[in-house]
């Protein structure tokens, strides 16, 4: 029988074999667990991509993608799926203990920080955190490396341009968007680019948090990982932060989301602040 979530009549037929092979397959690929109320959302999402591919039907669909013989639909199928919501300094109690954390390591190492964003959407978080320690240190060049990772080849895209419409900042400080920002002009009136001194402290890479190998290596200082593990299930949480553990350095830090809790999933983690976490087990030489 059809599945439809409202008394509208569907451009296709999505049964409810049709979202549960949805729900398996995103879970699968991205680690995503789809909840019953999402229904409609999926419809609406994967519709688009019926239409961009030619098939009439979401049985198809799943069929040829699971065959193998879309091409890249599976990049196309698992962006569709994915929620990207961001903002600005989104979570704003982080960015001060984040240059709290900075300036007590500055005070003991002249070595580069390194930060991970995991989760970088369309680019507002890395360059966020970029802003925030080019205030700590007081230059557009500070000694910091910044890797921005997400599944989503589509917001990646538009996280590197760095290109925003001036309603995206309108509550950003003036001091902050005169410094960081370049306003478009002509054509591109209404907009405003990330200066070019802050684009090159983010290295931009696709990343799958479900894969069994990150294009990252190393240790880092600290690590944002906010507002995606509401999308995993507990087991897969537990996997995700048994591997970011190795990956922090002896005082790194590890930001969550308002609504996630790290420590009924793990506990190597201890709180260290609002939704910040710090190793269980920090060594003599933590430093901050």
């Amino acid at each position: 029988m059809p599945l439809h979530t409202s008394e509208t009549v569907k451009e296709f037929d999505f049964t409810r074999a049709d979202f549960e092979r949805v729900r398996a397959l995103i879970y699968r690929r991205a680690g995503i667990s789809l909840a019953d109320s999402k229904q409609e959302m999926v419809y609406s999402r994967l519709a688009r991509r019926l239409r961009a591919t030619g098939i009439q039907s979401f049985g198809k669909y799943l069929d040829e993608l699971e065959a193998g013989r879309l091409g890249e639909e599976w990049e196309s199928f698992t962006n569709a799926l994915t929620t990207n919501l961001t903002s600005f300094f989104r979570e704003a109690h982080h960015f001060p203990l984040l240059a709290e954390h900075v300036n007590g390591l500055r005070a003991h190492s002249r070595e580069p920080l390194t930060i991970w964003c995991s989760a970088s959407s369309t680019g507002e978080e890395p360059y966020s955190i970029a802003m925030t320690l080019c205030e700590a240190f007081d230059t557009l060049t500070p000694p910091v490396q910044i890797v921005a990772t997400d599944i989503d080849t589509n917001v990646l895209s538009v996280a590197s341009e760095g290109v925003y419409g001036m309603e995206r900042l309108e509550k950003m400080a003036p001091e902050r968007l005169k410094r960081f920002f370049l306003k478009g002009k002509g054509r591109h009136e209404g907009m405003a680019r990330v200066r070019p001194e802050l684009r090159q402290l983010v290295s931009f890479r696709q990343l799958n948090l479900l894969s069994d190998q990150w294009p990252v290596s190393g240790q880092f200082d600290a690590i944002f990982c906010r507002n995606v593990m509401i999308y995993f299930d507990k087991e897969t949480q537990r996997k995700i932060l048994a591997r970011f553990v190795p990956l922090m350095k002896p005082h790194a830090l590890l930001f969550a989301g308002h609504s996630e809790n790290f420590l009924y999933v793990s506990d190597s983690l201890r709180l260290r602040g609002k939704t910040v976490y710090e190793l269980n087990e920090i060594r003599n030489d933590r430093r901050a």
